[in-house]
């Protein structure tokens, strides 16, 4: 694979939190910033866990290349 080539990975349908900030390399005060500001869409499951959807990762993407 030549450097400018860029590899396709298929992402679960639910990411976590984690997951979802290394996918937009963003640090974990700022993604949890869109999360609170519902920038980001996010799911609670059960008490604690929270996940972030797939779709809602690359719905983020898009919104950012329309505004530049």
């Amino acid at each position: 694979m030549h450097s400018s080539q860029v590899e396709v990975v298929e992402l679960p349908l639910l990411l976590t939190v984690e997951q979802a900030r290394k996918q937009l390399s963003l640090g974990r005060t700022q993604m949890f910033a869109l999360i609170k500001s519902r920038e980001l869409e996010s799911v609670v499951l059960g008490i604690r866990s929270r996940r972030v959807p797939r779709e809602a990762v690359l719905d983020f993407v898009a919104r950012l290349r329309d505004q530049a």
